[in-house]
């Protein structure tokens, strides 16, 4: 993350998209952070139903500043969009984080409540921050995991049936048994070009994330020491594999690379 850029001014006008599902999750915040960014900045509202009136309203915006009221799936596919249409070095986003799912928010460092995200972006600077891009065009903003962790569906099946499992040994003793095994997948690592693990080396999992211009992967070997390094590009290959990038599971691919883009995009945060 590079020192702000001076400080937003308040009188730029503003293009506000207000995320349907923040409507329906939190009215109450939707509404504060409409009073304040009102209050303080020429602003026009956009109500988008869906992913399309979403796209369109930010194309349109024209001159105006674009602000986002929505959770960080709102905030993924803002990014997204300006980055398809190459146009995210034109100016900075803004965000009122809205809803349940709002921790790349927070770990980017937009306040979380409403009446302090709505006043960082009257008040605050633009900070340019660091993108990683797939050879998809995809974007993440945060961290990725490979293979992708359990969903929160299966996370929580798997407590219900250690919940089963504590009623039976309750009725009845338990037979001893080995603890489970971790699971490994076979994938080919490499970054700028170095092998970091090859097939017959496997793997716990692989993470990968920006970090000052560069992205720092991370290789968890099974029964091995973990493996750290940075490098521009790094490419995962192996058999079909999915993987979570920020809050979405995508895959399955059999090859993908990402690379690093410094300050990529400028996001509105305090000063």
């Amino acid at each position: 993350m590079s020192a702000p850029e001076p400080a937003a001014n308040t009188a730029h006008p503003l293009l506000v998209v207000i995320d349907p599902v923040a409507r329906r999750t939190d009215g109450e915040s939707v509404r504060i952070a409409k009073d304040v960014l009102c209050a303080g900045a020429n602003v026009r509202i956009c109500l988008p139903e869906g992913p399309e009136e979403f796209a369109r309203a930010l194309a349109r915006r024209g001159s105006r500043r674009p602000v986002v009221v929505g959770d960080d799936r709102a905030l993924l596919r803002a990014v997204a969009l300006l980055h398809r249409e190459r146009e995210l070095g034109a100016g900075a986003l803004a965000l009122v984080p809205v809803g349940a799912s709002v921790d790349i928010a927070q770990a980017l460092g937009v306040p979380i409540g409403a009446v302090a995200a709505a006043r960082a972006v009257l008040e605050g600077a633009a900070r340019r921050l660091d993108l990683l891009v797939d050879d998809s065009d995809g974007v993440v903003l945060g961290d990725l995991r490979i293979p992708a962790a359990p969903s929160r569906v299966a996370a929580a099946a798997s407590v219900w049936g250690t919940c089963r499992s504590l009623v039976r040994t309750l009725v009845r003793p338990a037979p001893q048994s080995a603890p489970p095994l971790a699971r490994t997948y076979r994938l080919r690592v490499e970054a700028d070009g170095v092998l970091l693990n090859d097939l017959d080396r496997p793997v716990e999992d692989v993470s990968l994330c920006s970090r000052g211009g560069r992205a720092e992967v991370v290789i968890r070997p099974h029964g091995g020491e973990q493996v750290r390094v940075e490098a521009d590009a790094v490419t995962v290959s192996g058999a079909d594999f999915r993987y979570r990038a920020d809050a979405l599971v995508a895959g399955p691919v059999r090859t993908r690379t990402w690379t690093v883009r410094p300050g990529a995009w400028s996001l509105t945060l305090p000063v």
